[in-house]
Formats: structure tokens, sequence, C-alpha cells
């Protein structure tokens, strides 16, 4: 199979351009962005395939729905590409990253997501870089994994959080290190890169509602807690905890309606609050109360993670037992198994 890479753009701030109302989609972007590589690339760009989504997202209009529009478009595309890149609105990127990265299980090519702060169509961006780096990237078959390519850093998605709104360096992986490195050079890290699978697509259809997320602050009532885990069709929570993984075990009334919905079968994860680290469930006795009642202790995933991982196997029938066990493990490289 020859080299030839798929691009996908299915929106974000890469593709817009400036209006009264701030920035908007820029028409004919297919045909001006292929224009522009072509002019520039001088033969040194891998040899590519350029579509977009009919109907584009904004990334801070996305759903899990878009997330298998996505994955959808990938597996359609598969056999005939030797990698692939999608161009995402930075808002929600690490979301869709770390979706895709359970959705396409043990794939076998790169598949690398990037965006940009600044429109292409701008005379000062950061978009063309990111583009061509992860053009290069996703032809490079020692990839075999979901990634984010930004600011010269390549990201293992599922481990990608987004840290700044305004500078180029917008995404880092604060619990793992950076797979590559771009400057003058590309610089991989080939031990830490996951190998070769066989792909095995999860494309089963999401429930929106089956998964929430309950940060923790203080003087949290426990109505708040009843209000989430009574909606219909919940069926998992993320719990965003202090430090190593403490709630406010005093705050009997909360532990009480976190007990209860254990005990209906809602799954609950529990995850730091903080950027970096990861829970220790049980290292204080605010912490071990979560373990009596059934809280299931999340390492260090992100909230993105945390959340897209969690829609995903519920989506794909899993539970119980399985789920709890799936949750505890890394699927591929979320997490620090204890």
């Amino acid at each position: 199979m020859s080299r030839r890479i798929l691009v996908i753009y299915t929106g974000g701030t890469i593709g817009m351009q400036p209006s009264i109302d701030g920035y908007v989609p820029m028409p004919g972007f297919h045909d001006q962005l292929v224009s522009l590589l072509d002019s520039r690339a001088c033969g040194q760009l891998p040899a590519y395939d350029l579509i977009e989504f009919e109907q584009l997202i904004d990334s801070a209009n996305l759903t899990p729905d878009n997330w298998l529009q996505m994955a959808q478009a990938l597996a359609q595309h598969w056999n005939d590409y030797a990698g692939f890149v999608l161009l995402h609105g930075t808002d929600t990127l690490a979301y869709s990253a770390s979706a895709l990265s359970f959705m396409l299980d043990g794939i076998n090519k790169p598949v690398i997501l990037t965006g940009s702060q600044i429109p292409l169509a701008q005379l000062r961006n950061d978009a063309l870089d990111n583009l061509v780096t992860a053009m290069l990237l996703a032809a490079n078959p020692a990839i075999c994994e979901v990634c984010i390519c930004f600011n010269g850093r390549l990201l293992r998605g599922n481990r990608s959080v987004k840290v700044s709104s305004s500078g180029f360096d917008a995404f880092d992986s604060p619990n793992f290190p950076w797979l590559g490195r771009v400057g003058i050079d590309f610089e991989l890290q080939p031990q830490l890169l996951l190998a070769a699978g066989t792909p095995g697509f999860r494309l089963a259809p999401f429930d929106a509602d089956a998964v929430a997320v309950l940060p923790l602050y203080p003087g949290i009532g426990a109505h708040i807690a009843e209000a989430i885990l009574t909606g219909p069709g919940i069926r998992a929570l993320v719990l965003q905890t202090y430090g190593a993984g403490n709630p406010p075990d005093a705050n009997q009334a909360l532990m009480q309606v976190l007990e209860n919905a254990s005990q209906r079968g809602i799954t609950l994860l529990n995850i730091t609050q903080c950027a970096r680290g990861g829970v220790s469930q049980g290292t204080y006795a605010t912490g071990a109360t979560l373990n009596r009642i059934g809280v299931i202790p999340g390492s260090d995933l992100t909230l993105e993670a945390a959340f897209a991982k969690l829609h995903v196997l519920i989506a794909n029938g899993i539970s119980g037992d399985a789920l709890h066990s799936a949750l505890g493990q890394p699927l591929c490289g979320e997490l620090t198994q204890a």
C-alpha cells in the first residue's frame, strides 16, 4: 500500500475566518487548503486526499454522536490509506482524541488530531505548521495509535488535555511523557509508542445521558449529586475529588447519595481535580469511604479520558464486573496501572 494519507476536516478554528460576529466557517476552505499545500509543499508532503464533513462541527457543540461520525469516517476509509489526520476544533479536541482511542481498538496506523488557535486564513497563524507536521506524522508507520499533534508536541490522545486558551502550546499530557517532539528534527520516543494491533472498531451508538461529571467543591449539597444521579438514562458518574481522591466524607448526606447510586448499579469512577498525579483511594480515611461504597479508583485518568472511556464501554454493552475491571486497567495506554 502506498503512503497516501487522508485528511478529514471536521470543523474548528483552523478553517474559519473573522466576521463581525467572531470566527465563522470559511467558504471554500477545501480548495484553498489544497492550493496552499500544493504551492508550498514542493513534493515533500506525503500524497494525500482531503475531505470535509458536510455539516462542520463547532467543537463547543460536540456530542458523543460526533465521535461516532468521526470513527465511522475513519473505518470507511481504513483500508485505503496509510494514516489519517483529523482537523478538529480545540475546545473538545482532547475528548475526541480520547474517545477515538477507545473506539479504534488495536489500530495499526496513525490517527493524528490537530487544529489551531488562529485560523489558516489569518496572516499570522499556527495552523499551517500544525497541519504539515500532523501530515508528516500520519505517514509514519511507527505510530499505531490516536495522537494529538500541536505546537511541535506529539501526545498520546487519551493522555492529553487542553492547558491554554490562548497560547500556541495549547495541549499537554501532564501524567505521561510526550511521544515525540518536533523541532528542527522529528524526535519520536519509540519505547513509548503502542505496538500495532488488529483493528477492532467499537462503533455502537451513544446515549449522551449515560455519563455525567460531578466536580466536588466546598459545601456541595447532596441535592446536587441527587439531581444528577436520578437523571433519566444515567449509567455512570465521573466523580472529581480533591487531591489523592478525597471526598468530603463528613457530608454524610452526600456520601449516602453516592452509596445509594452505587447500590442501584450506577458506576462511580473517581479521578482527581489536580492537573498532575492520580487518585490513591484510601491513603486518607476520607478516600477509604469511597472504597467502602464501591467507587472505582481512576488512577491518573484525565477527565476527558475517564468520560470517554465510560461512554465507549457502556455504549458497547460492557457493564457490571466487566466494566469495573476494564476501568481499572489500561486498554490503550490511558492510565498508569498500580
